[in-house]
């Protein structure tokens, strides 16, 4: 049993490109992306954490390049794992082919700061030459100093144009395994820009809210932003970016889509705010069920609810439900179904047993 949006959501149609064993664009999913904010250099740091962004579900991971010891620490880092790297280059292009050879799967340009057209074609020959993606990466913070010049601020017309100006010069030059951003900090900004470039062309779109702030304000600000244009049919690709442990990103990230019925993974909470008809501590009991839960992987749906107003309505849209009763005879729900009574004290232990029974029959 699956929770199914009320609104069906058409993706625009984009071209297929691959980021090493990823396919984005077209009829792929939307895959999952964040950055690892370790030094580098730190090869066993940053492969350790990598590892962990991959545990969380992440489809793509990208590293910082800024400078050629930790370009050649790329080479290192890309054995040791197993998602496609991103090399993020800013400045120096020597930087951006280095990574190419040494096993990145894309390279994420910026065109505010990457250099002159010969440079950025030197760019594409080394991204041809080791198979490898690009994305063009436009941000409103730091735009062409001739755009801001003719536009006098960031503005969607600015940053549409910064990007389609280096997709003529990546298709001028037979490249067409790339994908497109325009982001930023602000959300209306951000929206329009998106909003227009899907119009002007069919590459696969890196969905972002840059620089959003912390774990709460950046995930709101990435929901609304990010989650609009998901619902418009726009987007290939999602980042959070927040000022917070890079695993958060990506639990924000599946928390948006799965919010939109477009990805799930692991178990989906459906519960009230509590108030005084709670028979059991709603707000206690839903952090320790995510703490206990969250090594799943499998998608499943559980609604936590404290009292009989919504809780028999919720169970009967999950796998697994909880309506909260009086005199301690809380009540179980499988599939919509009465289960059994049970008491507040047993809610943890046996919901969690509940679940881990229910992803077991699924994957037999």
């Amino acid at each position: 049993m699956e929770i199914r949006p009320h609104r069906t959501i058409h993706r625009r149609k984009t071209k297929k490109i691959k980021v090493g064993n990823v396919l984005v664009g077209g009829d792929s999913q939307i895959s999952v992306q964040s950055m690892t904010n370790t030094l580098t250099t730190d090869v066993k740091a940053t492969v350790r954490q990598i590892n962990l962004l991959e545990e969380a579900g992440a489809d793509i991971v990208r590293v910082s390049c800024p400078d050629e010891e930790s370009t050649k620490a790329l080479k290192e880092i890309v054995k040791e794992v197993k998602v496609p790297i991103v090399a993020d280059i800013h400045f120096h292009y020597k930087r951006a082919i280095e990574a190419a050879k040494m096993g990145a799967s894309c390279l994420r340009i910026n065109p505010g700061n990457i250099g002159s057209n010969e440079r950025i074609v030197e760019v594409i020959k080394a991204a041809k030459d080791n198979n490898c993606s690009i994305r063009v990466g436009v941000n409103a913070g730091s735009l062409d100093k001739k755009l801001l010049e003719k536009y006098k601020e960031p503005c969607p017309d600015a940053l549409v144009e910064s990007a389609m100006y280096n997709v003529k010069l990546l298709e001028d030059n037979d490249f067409f395994n790339f994908k497109i951003s325009v982001k930023s900090s602000d959300v209306f900004l951000t929206v329009k820009s998106y909003r227009q470039l899907s119009e002007a062309c069919n590459y696969p779109l890196h969905l972002g809210i840059t620089e959003a702030g912390g774990l709460l304000t950046g995930s709101i600000r990435s929901s609304i932003g990010i989650g609009q244009l998901l619902m418009e049919g726009i987007g290939d690709t999602i980042r959070v970016s927040l000022s917070s442990d890079p695993v958060d990103e990506i639990k924000s990230g599946f928390e948006i889509l799965k919010s939109l019925g477009i990805r799930a993974r692991g178990v989906n909470i459906i519960s009230c705010p509590s108030c005084a008809r709670q028979a059991f501590p709603v707000i206690e009991t839903v952090k320790k069920l995510e703490k206990k839960l969250s090594h799943l992987k499998e998608p499943i749906t559980l609604s936590i609810i404290g009292c009989v107003v919504n809780g028999p309505g919720e169970a009967a849209q999950t796998e697994v439900g909880l309506t909260g009763g009086g005199q301690d005879n809380n009540l179980l729900y499988l599939s919509g179904i009465p289960h059994e009574k049970v008491a507040s004290a047993d809610i943890i232990d046996k919901v969690v047993k509940l679940v881990e029974e229910k992803v077991k029959q699924k994957n037999k």
